[in-house]
């Protein structure tokens, strides 16, 4: 397993870390087992980076909403007794309880209670890395830093960071708080954190966590033209992180573009999913690239990136390919 420093912290991560998004249940259909299964097996093969959230299996466009926490709790079941052998990171900021306001909540004591209820879900004394998932512009950002601050300060929390922070709002962020890391959407289909805010964490110390490498399924390579979701899925609605990849005629394009990055991985002698993380870690400020797995196979694939280099030829016929991709838009998303 390749590690890597988060930034200029302290911190040193396994380069690849396992997402537990999938594991919280809207994210389409896993085994329990399986999902344990691949966990120890990730351990076993030197991951040491586990990264979930406190709303990762919270249902947003049911009757009863319900279900937040879900991941984390599955998450520490996977554990148990090899939680000391993992960095376990999650998020907090986003409503989950009955009276919050819609939207996002970085309030001081909404970002207290979320790590409260994380603490409690992961059956842990202390979080690795803490952070907070979204900015909630109706706050200071003053507020939820100082709520880090006071977390790590009370040992509930070792390390701090932020996630989908634009570069300002890292610079100011930075300014109350040793943050050391942003974690953002990076993959082939988006480039748009690389372009706004990567220069500002280069400049400031700060590591980048990359999620959603393989787009949220579309560069595994499995998807094909009748490739629905269910209602509880979110990519069912198409639009993901505001670039509509998998709406109508822009998904049949796209699936196309990942034909021939497929061709690509084929003369390599490596699977699509290889490709894919091999190109998002090669950026040299990505400190980690978070992949689900929900078998073994899918973890000891992600875990082969590592082996695979991208000749600068190679770089420039994806470029070539990738601009052809459907769907995409320069903003990102707040």
């Amino acid at each position: 397993m390749q590690h890597r420093s988060m930034g200029n912290s302290d911190l040193t991560v396994s380069a690849i870390g396992f997402g537990c998004w999938e594991m919280g249940g809207t994210y389409g259909a896993f085994d329990d087992s399986e999902v344990i299964a691949a966990i120890h097996r990730a351990i076993d093969l030197g991951v040491t980076l586990f990264d979930t959230a406190l709303i990762y299996g919270f249902t947003f466009n049911l009757d009863q909403p319900s279900g937040a926490g879900n991941s984390e709790v599955l998450l520490a079941r996977a554990l148990g007794q090899r939680r000391k052998e993992v960095q376990v990171v999650t998020k907090g900021g986003l409503p989950t309880r009955t009276g919050q306001p819609t939207g996002r909540d970085s309030r001081y004591q909404s970002i207290i209670d979320d790590c409260d209820t994380s603490l409690r879900n992961l059956q842990t004394d202390y979080i690795d890395l803490y952070l907070i998932h979204w900015p909630d512009v109706k706050v200071s950002i003053e507020e939820p830093m100082r709520a880090l601050n006071d977390l790590v300060a009370a040992g509930k929390v070792r390390q701090i960071g932020v996630s989908n922070f634009s570069a300002a709002q890292l610079r100011e962020a930075r300014s109350y708080a040793p943050i050391c890391t942003n974690q953002v959407g990076y993959n082939l289909f988006d480039r748009r954190w690389e372009r706004e805010m990567f220069p500002t964490a280069e400049e400031l110390g700060i590591g980048i966590m990359a999620y959603g490498p393989l787009a949220h399924g579309l560069l595994s390579g499995t998807f094909t033209p009748q490739t629905t979701f269910v209602e509880t899925d979110w990519r069912s609605r198409g639009v993901i992180f505001g670039q509509a990849l998998f709406k109508d005629e822009n998904f049949g394009q796209n699936l196309a573009v990942v034909e021939r990055l497929k061709a690509i991985a084929a003369r390599k002698g490596i699977s699509l999913p290889r490709l894919a993380l091999a190109w998002v870690l090669a950026n040299p400020l990505v400190s980690v690239a978070l992949t689900g797995a929900r078998n073994t196979a899918e973890i000891e694939d992600n875990v082969a990136a590592l082996d695979i280099v991208l000749s600068d030829d190679e770089r420039a016929e994806i470029d070539v390919i990738m601009r052809d991709a459907a769907g995409q838009v320069d903003a990102v998303p707040q």
